[in-house]
């Protein structure tokens, strides 16, 4: 985990798995936080670095594998899920829920999150069925946001089709992802 610039309680904080995806964020006078891989990663960074200094809001910027062929872009994800937690079995024996879905924007794609990098074509295909795109930080960076009573905004630039290829397509793309995330905070946040 490592924080780049101070929060303060007037500027958003934005929020990346890894330096490689921060590149083009640091043009911005904005503290950004690079958590690590992962959801342990990302909801420690997160819950430990806002429970320090309140930033207005946290932004999630990152890449991510789409699950459905020609899916290409940058996106705001209105739903967050997990798909690696089976919520409805934790809930048959304790009448609990753990892994509930967060509406996170009033319109936009569905993002899954889990603690594995998909590269197999049947995983993304029964992925697929229920998202449109697929990372491993957004679920756990919304949930400690909510926890906190913070707003928080999901940016996603697709990276891969979360396929065979999908770590050669990231190592050779995560650049130009980058590029387009920070593309995104000129036009949405940066002033």
């Amino acid at each position: 985990m490592r924080l780049h610039r101070s929060i303060s309680p007037e500027r958003p904080l934005l929020v990346v798995a890894l330096d490689e995806e921060a590149t083009h964020l640091h043009a911005f006078d904005l503290p950004i936080l690079v958590t690590g891989a992962g959801k342990v990663n990302a909801a420690v960074g997160v819950a430990t670095v806002i429970g320090e200094r309140r930033p207005s809001s946290v932004i999630n910027l990152g890449t991510a594998g789409a699950l459905r062929p020609g899916l290409t872009g940058t996106h705001v994800v209105a739903k967050v899920t997990q798909h690696d937690l089976d919520d409805a079995a934790l809930f048959s024996l304790t009448g609990l829920h753990f892994g509930e879905p967060f509406d996170t924007a009033s319109a936009g794609l569905t993002l899954t999150t889990g603690d594995a990098f998909i590269a197999d074509p049947a995983a993304r295909d029964r992925l697929a069925q229920h998202a449109d795109l697929v990372d491993m930080e957004a679920y756990a960076i919304v949930r400690a946001t909510t926890a906190a009573r913070l707003p928080v905004t999901i940016v996603k630039q697709v990276s891969d089709e979360a396929s065979s290829e999908a770590a050669t397509s990231w190592t050779e793309s995560v650049d130009a992802c980058s590029q387009q995330l920070g593309a995104w905070v000129r036009a949405n946040v940066a002033h």
